[in-house]
């Protein structure tokens, strides 16, 4: 907070100040921008602080003509589209209509190869969701995401949270079909199928989205940033849902030397995770006393 002072430079110090820490808050609360507005003041018009100046006297020459500052244009600033609110009836009742529709989707060339369609598994009305990128082979086979490896190292990780990937989770992708090769989903493949994400957001109404990957955090945010740049601290989803990046589970069975700093980093996000969603570690079991059965 500024104080005013009777020296202008003293006054303009103390509001750059204020503003500089205005600034660094908003940083480290993750906001991605907020809007801006142009202030002016009507032409003729004093401010309390600034004494209208006195006629000059006759013998005086007239001051010279204050020459005022152009005023800068008026911020843009971009519409956000609001997330629509559903029922939980609507929810019942759409889910079901929206797996008839992908499965009978052509938006895209990956309707030609894919098997079936990975919609989504788990349960709508859950508080957290996870959301990947596109599905592999296995997911391509039986028609549900993240059945595979990576799906495996997906429920290890929701296990180790204390919670059930069935029942307390909601999964899907950003892609609903397979790329070919599992190669990573073109622009215009993610364009078609967002509007599918989106719907699946509105509808499932999570507390939190997990989003895992690049793509799935490109898609979410609706941001060119990556993962290493936005992990490890809140985001918001159209203003309004938390979301925490973190890395693709398939980025935890790469053998190398990054893989134990990598998982390092993801249980980080997940306690925040956890922390958001008050869960606690599961308790181990104790052991067995010697001599027992």
């Amino acid at each position: 907070m500024f104080v005013a002072h009777d020296d202008p430079r003293v006054e303009l110090a103390s509001i750059a100040a204020a503003l500089r820490a205005y600034v660094e808050w908003q940083r480290e609360a993750g906001t991605m921008g907020f809007p801006r507005k142009a202030w002016e003041r009507p032409v003729g018009e004093a401010s309390e602080e600034e004494p209208m100046p006195q006629d000059p006297q006759p013998s005086q020459a007239p001051p010279p003509p204050a020459v005022q500052a152009p005023l800068a244009p008026p911020p843009v600033e971009l519409p956000v589209v609001p997330v629509p609110v559903v029922s939980d009836v609507d929810r019942r009742v759409r889910l079901p209509e929206m797996v008839k529709e992908v499965a009978a989707c052509r938006k895209c060339a990956l309707c030609k190869e894919r098997k079936r369609p990975a919609f989504a598994r788990g349960a709508p009305e859950a508080r957290l969701m996870f959301v990947g990128e596109a599905p592999g082979a296995d997911d391509d086979q039986q028609g549900r995401p993240f059945v595979g490896l990576a799906g495996q190292q997906l429920d290890r990780m929701i296990t180790a949270m204390g919670i059930s990937a069935t029942t307390d989770v909601y999964i899907c992708n950003v892609i609903k079909c397979r790329p070919p090769g599992n190669r990573r989903p073109e622009p215009q493949e993610v364009a078609a199928c967002a509007p599918y994400l989106h719907e699946q957001i509105a509808l499932v109404r999570p507390r939190v989205i997990v989003a895992l990957g690049n793509v799935a955090t490109s898609a979410v945010l609706e941001t060119d940033q990556t993962v290493d740049q936005l992990r490890g601290a809140w985001r918001l989803y159209r203003g309004q849902t938390l979301v925490m990046p973190t890395y693709h589970p398939s980025k935890l069975l790469r053998e190398g030397p990054e893989q134990a700093e990598t998982r390092k980093k993801v249980w980080e996000d997940i306690r925040m995770v956890m922390k958001e969603l008050d869960l606690r570690l599961p308790k181990r079991p104790d052991p067995k006393p010697e001599g027992g059965t």
